[in-house]
């Protein structure tokens, strides 16, 4: 019995134990993934539609990563560090992780789950063409869209505060993550929040 219990209770890359984190917010605890597994690589096989769901959290920040230079529909900025290999993407994050924890003392993906909380929209607005005027109107935004954008706004604050800077985007992560979890409002990934909650008060 003890045996099995150790081996459900290993930690994430022998580092970050997930057994003890649980996610407050009731809309995302379905669409945020903390199974532990010793290496967090699920080889592309979760494409269902909510495939999503079964992978870990801390790969799906990371596969962000790998296109930090998105903007919109567009891919607008070639970044050199952040390339599709899966060993230098996890680094950086495993790095990221190593100064949040020597920062603030906790476990760094407890305080990923507190950033995504934070920074998940919870309204947003669509445009509705209605006798061939265009309107914009609030709608709620699902769950797993919630953890999507917010994983998103995080990578490109954290890309955006290290290109062409002195800072590298490994401590451009971890702060971004700690301003977020915090709900300091120099986040980027904050703004886009409000931002959009905004927009979608404005529109109903």
């Amino acid at each position: 019995m003890t045996e099995a219990k150790q081996i459900q209770n290993f930690k994430i890359f022998d580092l970050y134990d997930l057994s003890e984190i649980k996610v407050e917010d009731p809309g995302l605890k379905t669409v945020i993934n903390l199974q532990p597994k010793l290496i967090i690589k699920s080889h592309g096989r979760n494409m269902g539609k909510m495939g999503q769901t079964k992978v870990n959290i801390v790969e799906r920040l990371m596969n962000k990563l790998s296109v930090a230079g998105h903007r919109g529909k567009k891919h607008k900025i070639i970044l050199g560090r952040a390339t599709g290999k899966y060993s230098k993407n996890m680094g950086i994050i495993l790095n990221a992780f190593k100064q949040i924890e020597e920062k603030t003392k906790k476990n760094p993906v407890l305080v990923l789950i507190k950033a995504i909380e934070n920074a998940a929209p919870r309204d947003e607005i669509t445009v509705i063409e209605y006798g061939g005027a265009r309107y914009p109107q609030a709608v709620d935004v699902s769950p797993l869209r919630r953890v999507n954008l917010a994983l998103k706004h995080l990578v490109h604050g954290a890309s955006d505060k290290a290109f062409g800077k002195k800072k590298n985007i490994t401590q451009a992560l971890a702060e971004e993550i700690m301003l977020a979890a915090d709900g300091n409002m120099e986040s980027f990934a904050m703004k886009k929040k409000n931002e959009a909650e905004k927009q979608a008060d404005s529109a109903r």
